[in-house]
């Protein structure tokens, strides 16, 4: 699909420009739908004129021929009516559908380019954004085209009375107006309230998402209780804003009916006095009780407009906010792998973020090596450089096979580099589908699950890689989830691997097994590898240990020497 069939969401910077793009790319389904849904409209006041006439020229001329006539003309307006609704209808729904759709994808496209956002929202929240809020915001497709309905409507009754009775249709052109126009004084006190409300759902929402993925954790060490604190806290602050949000629309809404039921009251009791004066015929009497009694749904539906724009208002608003944050990173043209430079070479250059003094690291092709910090924020600061998430010139340089991580074209850095957080996630599915993202054939697929110890998770199931998986892999304990992440990693085989404390969660020969099974199969394929981690296991496994101490390179050499001849090496293995 092409940016000028969707819009740029990049361009879009508030809620009214959202709302304005969904009508103008939907011009093709809500103009003819919104025309039906008018027609449909004009067929409901039409009702009440024919049963008029019926009465007027069929039942009080006792004309049986007329009256068959009269109603077949009826039992047709009916057929139209119905028609012309449900094809109306149905493409409004489609509009409301294809823009929800398209909304979709451009916040998901937006969150997950490579070249990152800078947002406040959380993930939980981001989620409601893409789905709850994409779909409120289509509907305003709906809205417009239901208040469209509702005017014709109204002006249809108010011709229909003027030609009856002028003082009947001046009652319903003037009076309407005027009423619903005095009710649209709270529309500004709605339209805050319901996206205070819509904000206090998304933050619950975020809560609920971080307590679920934690789950496991927070059971391990007893934090439920506060946990639910937390979250009970979160559900009273949502619960407390929708409340005041459908307190003032209730009020706006029974306002709304009641000034709807006055003023069809109205209308029918000024009929009934013309009529008993003679000015009006039985049949003109029915048709003007049947009007009134119509109005009420246009004079309602005008009346709590406010209330429905507002909410999709409060949507557009979040997805304008997210379609246009700013890009964590400055663009960077991507270019070819340079000749004469292994891409299985990385460097590390004047590294200086969080913590880091110009750090320095050159790792050779198909080199194994363990990096090893005094302190934990160094790791981290360093994964953000590898992983891309950092690429401020000021923060250093990372070069692999001789690019920048964003000179290398976006589908191509999972087949150079691939950093594996310390806390990797799984996706809904199965454990086959876990692997499968990693474009792997079933026997790298195997050799990764042998050498990650990762087999026995597949055995423990009837199902074996059928076995399902629910989100973020919560079904699953810590050390089945981390020894999976480790497989995908392993199985995707990129040139350069980075792992972040892959062992962590698994006991001892557990973890001498999996250091072994890395450095068998990485070493078999001519890898580099890169493992930032204090267990023995896999320094010991290492081709060169570098000990980071005070954000530089402090030592360097086998785990056996440094054991032997540097006493913070020691101190910080054995912490």
């Amino acid at each position: 699909m092409t940016a000028a069939a969707t819009g740029d969401p990049a361009g879009t910077r508030t809620g009214a420009a959202v709302l304005r793009r969904t009508l103008t790319r939907n011009l093709r389904w809500l103009i003819p739908g919104t025309t039906l849904i008018s027609v449909h409209q004009l067929c409901e006041v039409a009702v009440p004129v024919l049963i008029g006439i019926i009465v007027d020229r069929a039942v009080a001329t006792g004309s049986v021929e007329a009256i068959i006539r009269w109603i077949a003309a009826l039992a047709a307006l009916f057929l139209v009516l119905t028609l012309v609704y449900r094809i109306g209808a149905r493409m409004l729904m489609f509009a409301i559908a294809r823009e929800s759709h398209l909304l979709r994808v451009e916040l998901s496209a937006k969150i997950l380019d490579p070249l990152g956002i800078h947002t406040d929202y959380k993930v939980g929240e981001l989620l409601s954004i893409t789905s709850n809020d994409a779909e409120e915001t289509g509907y305003v497709i709906d809205y417009l085209a239901r208040i469209a309905g509702a005017i014709v409507a109204t002006i249809a009754c108010g011709a229909i009375l003027l030609s009856i009775d002028l003082p009947l249709g001046l009652m319903v052109l003037v009076g309407v107006p005027i009423v619903v126009a005095g009710l649209q004084l709270t529309a500004p006190i709605i339209a805050q309230r319901v996206e205070d409300q819509q904000a206090e759902v998304g933050r619950a929402t975020a809560l609920a998402t971080d307590l679920i993925s934690g789950h496991r954790p927070l059971q391990g060490i007893g934090a439920q209780a506060n946990a639910a604190a937390r979250y009970r806290a979160a559900s009273r602050r949502s619960l407390v804003a929708a409340l005041r949000a459908a307190r003032i629309q209730s009020v706006h809404a029974g306002a709304a009916a009641a000034a709807g039921a006055l003023a069809a009251m109205a209308v029918a009791v000024a009929a009934t006095y013309f009529a008993l004066r003679g000015d009006l015929s039985l049949g003109e009497l029915i048709t003007v009780i049947g009007l009134a009694q119509f109005l009420v749904e246009p004079f309602s539906l005008l009346a709590v407009a406010p209330s429905e724009v507002a909410e999709s208002r409060g949507s557009a608003n979040r997805v304008a906010k997210v379609a246009s944050s700013p890009a964590r990173h400055r663009p960077e043209i991507a270019v070819s792998a340079p000749a004469g430079i292994d891409p299985r070479a990385l460097t590390i250059d004047k590294a200086n973020h969080a913590g880091l003094d110009e750090l320095a690291l050159d790792v050779q092709p198909g080199e194994f090596v363990a990096v090893l910090t005094s302190d934990a924020r160094h790791a981290s600061a360093l994964i953000d450089l590898l992983s891309g998430q950092v690429r401020s010139p000021d923060a250093g340089t990372v070069l692999v096979g001789g690019r920048r991580i964003g000179e290398i074209p976006p589908g191509g850095r999972r087949s150079c580099l691939l950093v594996e957080h310390h806390n990797g996630d799984l996706f809904s599915g199965t454990l086959g589908s876990n692997l499968a993202v990693a474009g792997a054939d079933p026997e790298a697929i195997q050799a990764a699950l042998e050498a990650s110890c990762a087999t026995d998770v597949v055995a423990l199931h009837h199902d074996g890689l059928a076995h399902p998986v629910v989100e973020r892999g919560a079904s699953l304990s810590g050390g089945q989830r981390q020894r999976w992440t480790l497989a995908r990693a392993l199985a995707a085989d990129p040139d350069v691997l980075v792992l972040h404390d892959p062992t962590t969660s698994v006991d001892a020969v557990t973890e001498q097994a999996i250091a072994d099974g890395i450095r068998r199969l990485r070493g078999a394929g001519g890898r580099t590898t890169i493992v930032l981690t204090s267990s023995p296991a896999l320094l010991a496994a290492a081709d060169r240990v570098v000990l980071i101490g005070d954000g530089r390179v402090a030592a360097q050499g086998s785990h056996a020497e440094l054991s032997d001849a540097h006493t913070e090496y020691r101190a910080v293995v054995s912490r």
